[in-house]
């Protein structure tokens, strides 16, 4: 017989309770986050290796950290797992008007298109780059905040004219970003590449890569914000 999620959640309201573990019981929500954000590159990991039995294992280890928060949420009278699980449900029911509703909706990019148009009703006051944490790797980062700062016709003009030498250097290894024409291995070779080569001129030049991209995430949000042309150089 296999065990189920209420199972996990009476066990982990044992671990946090009087008899429980002295560790588990002392953790907080600060305490456990370097954990979530381990375990979710440890999944990542599991993906890259094409590892469906790893992968697995690691999804059961960042479930746990869910259940972890919301038993101490529990705890203190804010929440509990129900209210994640409700909340959730409604939100997936919620943006997808074209599963449970009467919305027309034909590819997955119309998809996405109308999930972020959902997100801007229900909050029209946030700001554009609200939900991306400055916690993210910068060029994760970096990506989001393109995404959001490209959707009007001049900055995605900005954005063509910076990419321009890349993309020259990337051909022929790279195609046109076409459904139909693309090499996503050769491209992801050659981007990779690329970026390799971006890290050790910064090591040659001393400059921290990593801080360098940092502080032109910001610079682009104040430039974004304030509606400011921004620099490529």
């Amino acid at each position: 017989m296999r065990l189920t999620f209420d199972d996990l959640i009476a066990v982990m309201a044992k671990l946090r309770g009087a008899d429980g573990c002295p560790w588990d019981r002392e953790q907080t929500h600060a305490s456990l986050a370097p954990y979530l954000l381990e375990e979710s590159h440890e999944v990542l990991e599991a993906i890259s290796r094409g590892d469906p039995s790893a992968l697995c294992g690691e999804l059961g280890d960042v479930l746990l950290q869910v259940v972890f928060h919301a038993q101490m949420a529990q705890e203190t009278g804010t929440f509990d797992i129900t209210a994640v699980t409700d909340r959730l449900v409604r939100k997936l029911i919620d943006r997808h008007p074209h599963v449970f509703g009467d919305v027309r909706l034909g590819t997955a990019r119309e998809v996405k298109a109308h999930w972020d148009e959902l997100k801007r009703r229900e909050a029209p006051e946030r700001a554009t780059f609200a939900g991306i944490p400055p916690s993210l790797p910068a060029l994760a980062r970096a990506q989001k905040i393109l995404e959001r700062a490209i959707p009007d016709e001049p900055r995605r003009r900005d954005v063509k004219k910076a990419v321009a030498a890349v993309r020259q250097r990337l051909e022929p290894t790279l195609t046109m970003a076409t459904h139909q024409g693309r090499e996503p291995l050769a491209g992801q070779a050659a981007i990779g590449e690329l970026l390799f080569a971006v890290a050790a001129l910064a090591e040659a030049a001393g400059v921290d890569a990593e801080a360098a991209l940092r502080a032109q995430c910001e610079r682009v949000i104040a430039a974004t914000q304030s509606g400011t042309p921004r620099s490529h150089d």
